[in-house]
């Protein structure tokens, strides 16, 4: 048997049943409000996420040694250095 989805009137209140109805019908404000908060928050999320990972990545550079980047080598001219 497939499987069904959504809620049961057996086990939630009629009450229930209409907020989950809102909240997944895309011609109601709730939908439209969930979508954006959910949106909202995944941007926030990945913006968190690279302030994170930049700081780790300094912390890391610290340990080791390493105070500048490098990527000014991978451009430049090898005799340069000779």
């Amino acid at each position: 048997m497939a499987k069904k989805s959504g809620v049961s009137s057996k086990t939630h209140t009629q009450q229930q049943l209409n907020d989950y109805a809102n909240q997944n019908n895309p011609n109601n404000k709730a939908y439209k409000a969930r979508i954006a908060n959910d949106k909202k928050t995944k941007r926030v999320s990945k913006k968190y996420k690279a302030v994170r990972e930049v700081k780790c990545q300094a912390k890391l550079y610290a340990e080791i040694g390493l105070n500048a980047d490098l990527d000014w080598m991978c451009y430049s001219n090898p005799c340069d250095f000779d």
